[in-house]
């Protein structure tokens, strides 16, 4: 085929269209530690000035709200339906809960990997809590996600924890994949699309609640589906640092061409519904009882509804979901999703004991005998490909 000098021009221009929108997007970004501490701060007092009562924070709120879904092109994805086929793999039945290897299809070819924790005997309608997690290798498999999930399904909720792409059974991309914020943010709404389709579930009574990475993942989740109706953000909240990973600011969710926002205001924009903020004395979470938190309380004192905003601060505790930090969400949890807490609770607190960690291997959701399905994409150009996201 004779290339003319007009076919030429046009892949030129296609080229430099191209670059030029990848070089617009790195301009949006907002990433790490973004600002200092003091700047952080300050530019809270700038985002407090252009609202005054709930009219005019409801109209922020709608552009913060959009600037997620248009930066990450969240609205680009396949429109998912509500036919899940539960693929399980492997069942461990322990003291008062049910732990289910399982995999679900997010779109075509692309699956969510995690473990479904459950009461053993439920006669009623259950309560559902979403599960992400943070950066750390394996992160499902470790004992705290473990003792979290047990807890809560042993008080009478169905917990999904799953997996962040890229990591542990999901490795169909690297994490490093430039759509990562995407994925995930499109694999957990799957997930609640998939909980709410479940005949044991109460769509009213769902919660999420995640740590560091997983705590960016229950703050924009929560930001940009009303079906949420309980957070727990935990070491995340943070007036200057905005997420260090590609799948927290890899994409440009909190600036545009006509805005700037933090994860403070996606935090806020939890309101009215309940929400607890944990945070600590050793990351970026260091100020938020100072900073943070009265701007989130006075967005929510414009409905009325300081009862449902809590901040738990640990000063001298460092960036996990330890103990402490996991038994504030149990009690907040089980106030606002009704949950049987006397089933774990005791004088001294809240009794882990109950639970059997499992090695990693009975965890997993994909091995030898039970192989990853065979429509499943492969590499981050077979998923971009078929994505075609613009």
């Amino acid at each position: 085929m004779k290339i003319t000098n007009g076919f030429k021009y046009a892949l030129i221009a296609i080229f430099i269209g191209l670059n030029a929108n990848a070089i617009a997007q790195e301009n949006f970004l907002c990433q790490g530690a973004f600002w200092t501490e003091d700047q952080g701060n300050k530019m809270l007092k700038e985002f407090a000035s252009t609202w005054h009562d709930k009219a005019s924070w409801e109209k922020r709120a709608a552009i913060i709200r959009n600037g997620i879904v248009e930066g990450m092109k969240l609205n680009q994805m396949p429109k998912g339906g509500n036919d899940f086929k539960l693929l399980v793999t492997h069942t461990f039945t322990g003291d008062g809960y049910i732990v289910e290897n399982v995999a679900i299809e997010s779109f075509p070819g692309f699956y969510i990997t995690g473990n479904i924790y459950r009461p053993d005997k439920a006669t009623k309608k259950c309560a559902a809590i979403l599960s992400p997690h943070g950066h750390w290798k394996n992160r499902r498999l470790m004992a705290e996600v473990q003792a979290r999930c047990a807890v809560l399904a042993r008080m009478g909720a169905v917990v999904f924890a799953y997996d962040m792409v890229g990591y542990a059974d999901a490795n169909q991309v690297t994490h490093d994949i430039p759509i990562a914020l995407l994925l995930q943010t499109y694999n957990s709404r799957r997930v609640l699309d998939y909980l709410i389709s479940r005949p044991d579930v109460d769509a009213e009574r769902i919660g999420i609640t995640g740590e560091s990475g997983g705590g960016t993942q229950t703050l924009v989740l929560t930001a940009i589906d009303n079906r949420i109706k309980v957070s727990v953000p935990a070491v995340m909240v943070s007036a200057h640092f905005f997420g260090g990973c590609t799948c927290e600011s890899g994409m440009p969710i909190h600036k545009s061409k006509s805005h700037q926002t933090s994860n403070v205001e996606i935090a806020a924009l939890c309101a009215p519904r309940p929400m607890l903020i944990i945070s600590d004395g050793n990351d970026w979470t260091r100020n938020t009882p100072r900073v943070e938190y009265p701007y989130i309380q006075k967005v929510y004192a414009l409905y009325d509804g300081e009862n449902r905003i809590e901040n738990v601060h640990f000063p001298a505790e460092v960036h996990d979901y330890g103990y402490n930090k996991r038994g504030a969400a149990y009690n907040f949890l089980a106030h606002h999703l009704k949950l049987s807490s006397g089933k774990v609770q005791n004088t001294l607190g809240f009794d882990e004991s109950f639970i059997t960690f499992l090695p990693e291997d009975e965890l997993r959701v994909f091995n030898d005998e039970h192989p990853m399905p065979a429509n499943a994409l492969q590499g981050n150009q077979a998923v971009l490909d078929y994505l075609k996201i613009k």
